[in-house]
């Protein structure tokens, strides 16, 4: 058997890329994956037989997405558009939270700011400790590109943001289809229909469509103990409140909203993180065991 890297998933089909040869070869998955209740991922290293173009083995996974279907994630860049759409925070900061959570390194990305100035965007994450690149000329893109060698990374945001218009300017030989955003709802039509990893400066690189609804949301569960150490900002703060156990929300004596009121932690990445505690306190425990 060889070793090699799910490259592309389609209706069942899984392009692998040998990690001897660099051949690409189209196999489907052994039964056994089905009995054991898995499947392949894009980004997965496998061993497969080329012999029968079967995958036989799923090597060990550092993280993976349920939806979309993703594995082995070393960086996401998280699209921004200063207008249309209008960035929603709350969706971002809890995408970012999932990242954390699963030890993907976030890296924000804003577009449109011809539109619209992109200081207040810039400003929150930047703050909040998360390198932040504003796509504006070609000098810009290299900043995109000199993050990519030897990581897979994945581009996610809210639909209309540019996420296929940025990655056809970082590789046009891609030409990935774009949509054109709504006036009227301030959306794009959605134009991406399946994750597929493409070779860019030495990386991998996927444009991911799920990420840009809520329902991939729900498929990612983080409970409230957890939720504390998915903002960075909130480190330094964690272990100086009065009492444990400290949801770092309402309390007196909280160290963390200690630093909310000087500054130090953003508003709207407080106001977030409050929202994701109230959700996370109504987790049930069969969504743990999903």
């Amino acid at each position: 058997m060889e070793q090699g890297l799910i490259v592309k998933a389609i209706s069942g089909f899984y392009t692998i890329k040998s990690a001897d040869s660099a051949i690409e070869y189209e196999c489907k998955a052994a039964g056994v994956f089905r009995k054991k209740g898995m499947s392949p991922y894009v980004g997965d290293q496998v061993l497969f037989a080329p012999q029968d173009n079967m995958v036989r083995e799923i090597l060990p996974r550092k993280n993976d997405f349920v939806r979309p279907p993703l594995a082995n994630l070393d960086q996401l860049f998280f699209v921004m558009s200063c207008t249309q759409p209008v960035p929603n925070f709350f969706i971002t900061d809890k995408l970012i939270a999932i990242a954390e959570h699963k030890q993907i390194e976030p890296v924000i990305v804003i577009t449109k700011s011809d539109l619209e100035s992109p200081d207040k965007i810039r400003s929150i994450y930047q703050h909040a400790g998360f390198q932040v690149i504003v796509v504006n000329s070609d000098e810009d893109l290299g900043q995109i590109l000199a993050c990519l060698p030897g990581k897979i990374s994945g581009f996610c945001g809210n639909t209309g943001v540019g996420k296929s218009t940025l990655l056809n300017r970082l590789m046009p030989q891609l030409q990935l289809k774009t949509g054109e955003t709504s006036t009227k709802l301030g959306r794009g039509r959605h134009t991406t229909r399946h994750v597929e990893l493409f070779e860019i400066n030495g990386g991998y690189v996927a444009d991911t469509p799920g990420f840009s609804t809520v329902d991939t949301m729900q498929y990612e569960v983080i409970t409230k103990e957890e939720l504390q150490y998915c903002f960075r900002e909130f480190t330094p703060f964690l272990n100086q409140c009065k009492f444990t156990g400290c949801s770092h929300t309402v309390e007196k004596g909280c160290a963390v909203l200690a630093a909310l009121q000087r500054g130090e932690i953003g508003i709207t990445r407080h106001e977030s993180y409050c929202q994701m505690y109230e959700e996370a306190k109504t987790i049930k425990e069969w969504e743990l065991k999903k």
